[in-house]
């Protein structure tokens, strides 16, 4: 859930230097990011075999790479790519599992990531969707509200009670949660691309280029898997 992480606070105070964060050395870092999700992601993908028993650590690696990033920036031109390889081996394995259980769901749900995507910067662009303060706060409470609800669910299931079942199964009331969902996080994106924008705009430092980047994967990524969970649900 990338808004969260592209506070305006990061932004506000760019150094004098002409290494500055520019849209075209975000994109390439975007571009890094992504290649690099992409090869461990296939690895996954063709050896499960070695990647299950793995999954823990891995997962420890992502969240701690993660975590470290949002809290101090100046580490994302390290800690990203671990991020990336590390989210790779885990959505190639999940992928996977989805792939075998609905034959041709992983690629309906790339293309509908992607689809999103160009949708969300092409009404950015055109000015159909503003990221407005009121915007912001609607959208970012949401994701925060979600990422609660996710969390109580994980923590109810770790420890053996009942989870919010309407999150998990494949009623009518958890598709149109499921989709509210995937439409929060597609809108995530207008104020991603808005803060970008304005951070290339007043000259913010150059690891803000890694930074941003890792925050978009982290938007598309949980896209991805709330779409992939989506069509999941519906051909159930």
């Amino acid at each position: 859930m990338s808004n969260p992480l592209l506070k305006d606070k990061f932004f506000l105070a760019p150094l004098k230097s002409t290494e500055v964060m520019t849209l075209t050395g975000t994109l390439n870092k975007s571009i890094v990011l992504w290649i690099c999700l992409s090869i461990s992601g296939f690895y996954s993908w063709t050896h499960p075999n070695i990647i299950v028993p793995l999954l823990f650590p891995i997962l420890i690696v992502a969240i701690t790479s993660a975590t470290i990033s949002i809290f101090k920036q100046t580490t994302s031109p390290f800690l990203s790519p671990i991020y990336a390889m590390s989210e790779g081996f885990l959505l190639g394995t999940i992928s996977l599992y989805f792939e075998k259980i609905h034959h041709g769901i992983v690629l309906n749900a790339t293309l509908l990531t992607i689809c999103a995507l160009f949708c969300m910067l092409a009404a950015y662009k055109t000015g159909i969707l503003k990221a407005t303060s009121r915007f912001k706060k609607v959208i970012i409470f949401s994701t925060f509200a979600v990422a609660l609800v996710y969390i109580i669910n994980f923590l109810l299931n770790f420890f053996g009670f009942t989870n919010f079942s309407y999150i998990s199964n494949s009623s009518t009331l958890s598709i149109v949660i499921n989709f509210t969902i995937a439409v929060i996080a597609s809108l995530n994106l207008i104020i991603d691309f808005d803060l970008i924008e304005n951070a290339t705009r007043i000259g913010v430092p150059k690891h803000m280029e890694w930074y941003s980047a890792f925050s978009l994967m982290v938007t598309i990524v949980w896209l991805y898997c709330e779409l992939l969970r989506f069509i999941s649900k519906l051909r159930d």
